[in-house]
């Protein structure tokens, strides 16, 4: 079992779990933790909700992944406050978690995961 963790942050609940819910099909034994939505429910993200996710994780270092801006940005503050390894990704949500995921599930190394998610990166 992979040293490797994956947090997932989105602006919805329905696409964070959308998101875990296909990973898990392939990754039954990476350790996923996520949050949809701010604390209302509602559209948006929460600095207090994120961290909390990234240390309910059971995992030491974290691959990150992101939908819109301000997920990124409390990605990015909450990695600051924590004493983990989180290596926040710029790539699609989908298709970075997923791909991260399956190789993460066949034992693949965290620097050829790196390599595998730098091909996905979103270059703005």
């Amino acid at each position: 079992m992979s040293e490797i963790g994956i947090v997932i942050v989105s602006h919805s609940k329905n696409i964070a779990q959308g998101v875990v819910d296909l990973i898990k099909e392939v990754a039954r034994d990476v350790a996923i933790t996520y949050v949809g939505g701010n604390e209302d429910g509602d559209i948006g993200t929460s600095f207090d909700q994120v961290q909390r996710v990234i240390e309910d994780n059971p995992k030491k270092t974290l691959l990150a992944f992101f939908d819109l801006g301000s997920a990124k940005m409390n990605l990015e503050m909450a990695a600051d406050f924590s004493d983990k390894n989180i290596i926040v990704n710029t790539v699609p949500i989908v298709e970075g978690a997923y791909t991260a995921a399956a190789l993460m599930q066949a034992g693949t190394d965290l620097s050829t995961i790196k390599k595998q998610l730098k091909e996905l990166a979103i270059r703005k």
